[in-house]
């Protein structure tokens, strides 16, 4: 079975993305050769799943939020950069490398939510709707970059670094007391408000994308042009 082409644009409008790209140019102009894009992948796999380690360690010491913050900075060296180094070495794989990342991300992060599930930190079953919501996102911004050739890696600011940041501190804050009373009433967990707000803007991500590509593949691809490209509608709808 051929191959489709793996060309599309990366868009990333986080608070963080223009400075964050200067520096991953300049950490990886200065990597030695030994350091590879699949090697990079690789640590950023391997730092997610010790990432949720560290949180279901949680629950038998508060230590372990050094090493949830130290699995996040990895992540983030490993995952931020395998793609940089590539370009900057020109040995991009667009297919292989846009597949191989993408499923990394859907495994690390089903690897992450489930060591929060497991941290005592959120209700299990907040975290288990947060990992669908984000999985319903991550389907469509598949789609969109097939459909409309565009991958968008942030939402109202907010991209992984951003997301690494708060999910650092929120693991910090955790480790010393996991409870906060926002409205003056009965202490709630710091993770589960956080679950609640994560799926509310996951879903409302997934809404606003999927009502802006529909929208924009349906005036790229009108009905009447449709139409007119197969003769035989084109005559059906002139005998309606």
């Amino acid at each position: 079975m051929p191959l489709a082409t793996a060309t599309h644009a990366r868009t990333n409008a986080g608070l963080t993305a223009a400075a964050e790209k200067r520096l991953l140019i300049w950490i990886a102009t200065r990597l030695p050769p030994w350091i590879t894009s699949d090697g990079l992948s690789s640590i950023g796999l391997i730092s997610m799943a010790a990432a949720g380690l560290s949180f279901a360690a949680l629950r038998w010491t508060p230590w372990a939020a050094a090493a949830i913050v130290a699995s996040l900075v990895a992540n983030w060296f490993g995952d931020s950069l395998d793609g940089t180094v590539a370009r900057v070495r020109r040995q991009e794989r667009p297919r292989f490398g846009y597949y191989v990342d993408h499923v990394i991300d859907l495994a690390g992060t089903t690897l992450l939510i489930t060591g929060v599930a497991c941290s005592g930190l959120m209700q299990p079953a907040i975290a288990w709707i947060v990992l669908a919501a984000y999985l319903l996102v991550s389907a469509e911004s598949y789609l969109a970059t097939h459909a409309a050739g565009v991958f968008r890696m942030s939402f109202l600011g907010f991209g992984p670094t951003e997301l690494r940041i708060v999910l650092a501190a929120g693991a910090l804050k955790g480790a010393t007391s996991p409870w906060i009373d926002p409205f003056g009433g009965a202490p709630v967990r710091l993770f589960d408000v956080g679950g609640v707000v994560a799926t509310i803007g996951l879903v409302a991500a997934f809404v606003a994308a999927a009502v802006r590509n529909t929208s924009a593949l349906h005036r790229a691809e009108p009905l009447d042009r449709a139409r007119g490209d197969d003769p035989a509608a084109a005559a059906q709808a002139r005998v309606a």
